[in-house]
């Protein structure tokens, strides 16, 4: 059984929702970072989860050089149970952090806290719904009038999109508590997951191959695996923060086409309960959904981001009464720092 990664996917949701009052009274000012005796920039990278592949672009940039090659000292902050990834940064206890999925800078936003996200190097949000196998299930839409499995969290999160597409009801869903038994035990009944591990999980514990489903290829619009800077620290620190997305934009592109060794080697050094199969089966996955390279990032490049594609997970959401119809969305995310951009 896997000892691991996701199975407070969506408690994190709720840890960072509510961050904005302690961010709003510092993450607008800055200083100049720090650099160490070669003169390179230290900058700290809090991450959303305790070290994965899914987190392999970044390893793989601290581990090839990458970061270090355009004068950068970073250090990554692994995340974990209780971290809060907005309170580091409103802290000053990190310069840069990451953003799990789209309802975390709006968020923020809502909370009038001055964070954007400036990179997304996940197209792809990976939620999923997990079935048992059977050929009757040929698309989500087919999960209608089953028992669903959700995370509080989630029901206020892409649940308010399941139920907006596919008229779902609030009657189907049932509690999750992060344990596949009561999963297993119901033919019928279907969960959430991540795609890179409770699908994998499913298959080594209960002996079969689930039906899994890739909200978004059904359409869901939300990024995931984003960097969020401070609005003062961008403004302050451009060209570090223009570095570190160039640096990690390379280690994206190696982790999942050359040879992810180095980086898998630090993941393990940060969370030992990592183990090789768990990690090829993730970054293999990240490659077959296009997880990174596709969307925006085929068109645009790795991390890329569109307005397009921010105003329609806004305006799903706010119709579903997440935020409020007047909220400035734009404030949630800056384009301005990707390559090609300033």
């Amino acid at each position: 059984m896997i000892q691991r990664t996701h199975p407070l996917v969506t408690d994190r949701r709720r840890l960072l929702a509510g961050a904005g009052a302690l961010s709003l009274a510092s993450c607008g000012r800055s200083a100049p970072p720090e650099v160490d005796e070669a003169g390179r920039v230290r900058l700290r990278f809090a991450t959303d989860w305790l070290a994965q592949a899914e987190h392999g672009g970044f390893y793989q940039a601290l581990a090839s050089g990458a970061y270090e090659r355009r004068g950068l000292n970073v250090q990554i902050v692994q995340g974990g149970p209780g971290v809060n990834v907005p309170q580091l940064l409103a802290s000053g206890a990190v310069e840069l952090g990451m953003g799990s999925n789209s309802f975390i800078p709006l968020n923020l936003v809502n909370e009038g806290a001055p964070v954007k996200a400036v990179a997304a190097f996940f197209q792809k949000d990976p939620q999923v719904l997990i079935a048992h196998p059977d050929p009757a299930l040929e698309s989500i839409a087919d999960l209608a009038g089953r028992p669903i499995l959700l995370a509080d969290a989630s029901v206020t999160a892409f649940w308010v999109w399941l139920k907006a597409k596919y008229r779902f009801t609030d009657d189907q869903v049932r509690k999750y508590t992060f344990n596949p038994a009561p999963f297993l035990a119901d033919l019928r009944a279907v969960q959430q997951g991540y795609l890179t591990s409770e699908p994998y999980t499913i298959e080594k514990v209960g002996g079969f191959t689930p039906r899994v489903f890739l909200l978004a290829d059904e359409g869901y619009p939300s990024y995931a695996t984003m960097v969020l800077a401070p609005d003062g620290f961008a403004r302050d620190n451009a060209e570090a923060l223009r570095s570190f997305i160039a640096a990690s934009i390379e280690g994206w592109r190696d982790y999942l086409n050359g040879d992810a060794s180095a980086a898998n080697a630090l993941i393990r050094r940060d969370n030992p309960e990592m183990t090789r199969d768990v990690l090829d089966q993730a970054r293999a996955k990240l490659k077959s959904y296009a997880l990174v390279e596709g969307g925006d990032a085929a068109l645009f490049g790795l991390g890329a981001m569109t307005a397009d594609r921010w105003r329609d997970f806004f305006e799903v959401t706010s119709q579903a009464g997440v935020y409020p119809t007047t909220l400035n969305w734009r404030d949630a995310f800056t384009l301005d720092f990707l390559p090609g951009r300033g």
